[in-house]
């Protein structure tokens, strides 16, 4: 029989889904979060995976799990392929329909590759658990065989690492690959020089770290050049191959090359049957639901929202979770024939790591860099983790990495990104 409470259907069980069902435990209300996945992910922290500085385990826990203590939600895996506004159903593949009397969407995001999406074969982003153990297996392979290459030319290649995009992930990225590799080369290769590693950074705009202060981007752009990556601005990448980037008038020779230059909203406009902008975000109303759709919230990634004074609303975890909350207390407050006010987003700050001594904040009144900041970024992360446990494993990890350098997770693993088939397709010849 059909339960005689409003129900609430999630989709996504991200920061912003994963939030509004929290938020909602107390509520007369029946919930059913679906997600593709099983998993809830820290995306943050993803790039320490693809790094080997942390397992998959450390950043990722089932949802039923994070629920487990939640009487009024279900918790579905499968794929959502649309919505039916009209009948109030959310479509799902295999035929199957969920019915809702409200709708969260909190889907997140997807890589953007500008029109060129033959690159991602070549360039694959870090969305996804799958995404980071590749690029993982993808990292060590190289040095395996840069060690056993004779050829000094493809040597070269196998020991550069271009990444495109100098936001957050680009510049962690950039970071966290030099150490990796110095401290897996330092006494662990016999024929490598732990001086022969490159990493290439490639941005087209005119600093890294846009988004942030100009003096903590060029902080940042001086503590990456003094790491040893080879920053490159003003540069449009033209092309990616199986053998490397072209972009301005340059080629950088490369077997490996990660993609953080642009991201995309998931195609739930498309679901809706509604328009989106350029990036496939929504523009919702100051209560985000869908103008026309008052039943219907949107929320992270995929949402436009604007703060008060006209600037976006940033596509970072800490948004995703007021937005998720703010939805859920939105449906009680209309359930309980309260006025519901507009959404007002608080911002936390900015924050980057460059290395494991060196990150930059950017609170708006005040700006931290050096040492001082990669500890405040250490505990905002472990803050936001989401179990005890994982907390104390994971500054046990990186109190380990700055003490020795070593890292933990260098497993080579077999298998491949679901989405970025040949990223093992490693020279090995």
């Amino acid at each position: 029989m059909p339960s005689p409470r409003h129900k609430v259907v999630i989709v996504g069980g991200g920061f912003g889904g994963l939030s509004a069902a929290k938020a909602l435990k107390k509520a007369d209300v029946d919930i059913v979060l679906i997600d593709r996945r099983n998993h809830h992910l820290f995306q943050p922290l993803l790039y320490q995976v693809a790094t080997a500085a942390l397992s998959p385990s450390e950043v990722a826990w089932p949802i039923r799990h994070l629920l487990r203590r939640q009487g009024n939600v279900r918790v579905l895996m499968g794929t959502v392929i649309g919505v039916d506004t009209e009948a109030r159903e959310v479509l799902l593949e295999h035929g199957e329909r969920e019915g809702y009397d409200s709708l969260v969407l909190a889907t997140g995001a997807q890589d953007s590759y500008f029109g060129n999406d033959e690159w991602k074969r070549f360039a694959p982003g870090l969305k996804t658990v799958e995404d980071a153990t590749a690029i993982r297996r993808k990292l060590l392979l190289a040095l395996e065989a840069a060690e056993r290459e004779s050829d000094p030319e493809r040597r070269r290649a196998l020991l550069t690492f271009g990444i495109i995009g100098a936001g957050p992930t680009g510049v962690e990225l950039a970071g966290a690959i030099v150490e990796l590799g110095r401290s897996s080369i330092k006494g662990q290769f016999h024929t490598l020089d732990p001086e022969a590693l490159r990493v290439v950074l490639i941005e087209g705009g005119d600093r890294v770290l846009s988004n942030f202060d100009k003096e903590l981007s060029d902080y940042t752009h001086k503590a990456l050049e003094d790491m040893g990556v080879q920053v490159e601005l003003g540069e449009m990448v033209s092309s990616i191959d199986a053998e490397g980037i072209s972009y301005g008038k340059r080629r950088l020779e490369t077997r490996t090359v990660i993609w953080a230059a642009g991201v995309a909203a998931t195609p739930v406009a498309e679901w809706l049957g509604i328009k989106a902008d350029r990036g496939g975000q929504i523009k919702v109303a100051p209560d985000l639901t869908v103008p026309g759709l008052p039943n219907v919230y949107v929320v992270g990634d995929v949402a436009k929202v604007s703060r008060a004074d006209g600037r976006p609303v940033p596509g970072v975890a800490p948004a995703a979770k007021q937005e998720g909350q703010y939805a859920a207390k939105a449906i009680q407050d209309r359930l309980a024939g309260h006025e519901v006010e507009p959404f007002v987003y608080k911002h936390a700050g900015d924050l980057a790591t460059i290395g494991k001594s060196s990150a930059v904040i950017d609170f708006g009144f005040t700006k931290i860099k050096g040492w001082a900041a990669w500890w405040l970024w250490g505990i905002a992360h472990i803050y936001f983790l989401v179990e005890t446990r994982t907390r104390i494993f994971i500054t046990l990890s990186w109190l380990w990495i700055y003490l020795t350098g070593q890292r933990s997770a260098r497993l080579i693993t077999h298998g491949e990104a679901t989405s970025q088939k040949p990223l093992d397709e490693v020279d090995e010849d």
